[in-house]
């Protein structure tokens, strides 16, 4: 394998060719990007650089000199168009048409919009970076979406002196993900600080001045910031043959095609602890994908390993530092397993079936909740892993 191209210049492309290299590949190494920067971090732009905490040079994922090192083909601020899986190349916005050997696809996703014009949405450097410029004291924002993106935003809007409100069509933001009673928990936060959280509503379009709801009426703001989720970026796979749905669909060693792979936001895989096809949208799992499909491409067939990871996140909201591991969607139980649902310091652990398979925290050390990770790795059962007789944090039911 003489070419290998990487589409996507995240952190999950750079992950990958940080190992192509790392474990020997000595090939062409073309790293492609549709965003004139180099690799950098994306968590940071809903917190530190929104905050204006953080200058943009304290994004990139490498210095310069690092990146040099790897030796790559760099095509930045260049898309990708098109895939031909037969004769084995990409195409590329300006034209040309690179051919591979090997091929990672790590394109990441795109946000949701609304009808209408002038919302921000928060996805890229600039993004965040226009958005800072309107965030002065004083300044109406109406965040559409209570997710984590949204609460965070929301969270360092009030810190920066903003009239917010915070908009959500779901009668508890983020039920869906971490149960009814931890939702309300996180819910909370936001009223207790001044934002103004309505739920229960849903935005139509973007107007002139607001937004507008389902009923008519119009919420006035100076600046909308939507965060209703993503779409991923597959577009340019269109008649490649590659499987598409919600991702570019991979199995359980993140291979698409034969020498095709997929990693983060992206990527749609069989994850084997779980037993579930999943998309995961966190920094943590970006990078570790990444490394996993590049070692995968390099492998002999026989002697892949199925990338099994238990998913981590983590979001800064106001004095909460909440963390969670594991699968949490879909879950049938939710229970308490340590601290103070009301004093916003827990650990809630999560079942699916028999098993173990999620733990989110708020307000607690994480070493307390490394143990937990550990336990959902090994597929604890959940009898094991909880002993009867502690009190319930709300149940949901399997969608």
């Amino acid at each position: 394998m003489r070419r290998i191209v990487v589409v996507g210049a995240s952190a999950a492309g750079l992950a990958a060719a940080e190992t192509l290299r790392r474990e020997g590949y000595d090939g062409t190494l073309t790293l492609v990007g549709d965003e004139p920067h180099a690799p950098y971090d994306r968590p940071p732009l809903s917190k530190q650089i929104l905050a204006g905490e953080w200058s943009t040079e304290q994004l990139p994922l490498r210095p310069y000199a690092d990146l040099d090192a790897l030796d790559l083909d760099l095509r930045l601020g260049l898309a990708a168009t098109g895939l031909d899986v037969t004769d084995r190349t990409v195409r590329l916005a300006d034209g040309s048409a690179v051919p591979y050997d090997g091929l990672i696809v790590a394109t990441g996703v795109r946000p949701r919009r609304l009808p209408g014009e002038g919302a921000h949405v928060l996805r890229t450097m600039d993004d965040a970076l226009a958005l800072r410029e309107k965030l002065t004291p004083g300044s109406r924002l109406v965040v559409v979406g209570a997710g984590f993106l949204g609460a965070e935003a929301a969270a360092v809007a009030w810190r920066l002196g903003c009239e917010v409100t915070l908009l959500e069509p779901a009668p508890v933001p983020l039920a869906h993900a971490v149960g009814t009673e931890v939702g309300r928990v996180l819910s909370r936060a936001h009223r207790d600080n001044g934002v103004k959280l309505r739920t229960g509503v849903t935005v139509t379009e973007v107007t002139h001045g607001g937004v507008r709801l389902a009923d008519g009426e119009v919420v006035e703001a100076d600046e909308v910031l939507v965060a209703v989720g993503s779409l991923p970026n597959t577009e340019w796979l269109a008649d490649s043959g590659l499987a598409v749905g919600d991702g570019v669909v991979c199995d359980q060693y993140c291979e698409a095609a034969q020498g095709v792979y997929a990693a983060g936001d992206v990527a749609r895989w069989h994850n084997p602890l779980f037993g579930v096809a999943m998309r995961i949208e966190h920094r943590t799992n970006a990078a570790e994908q990444g490394m996993a499909a590049a070692r995968n491409l390099l492998t002999a067939r026989e002697d892949r390993r199925p990338f099994a990871p238990v998913p981590y996140f983590w979001s800064d909201q106001y004095d909460m530092k909440i963390q969670a591991y594991g699968h949490l969607r879909g879950h049938d139980e939710v229970v308490l397993v340590d601290g103070d649902l009301a004093e916003r310091r827990f650990v809630a652990a999560y079942r699916t079936g028999e098993k173990l398979v999620g733990v989110l925290s708020v307000g607690m050390p994480p070493k307390v909740v490394r143990g937990w990770r550990q336990a959902i790795a090994a597929g604890t059962a959940w009898d094991e892993a909880v002993p009867a007789g502690r009190p319930s944090a709300g149940t949901t039911k399997v969608a």
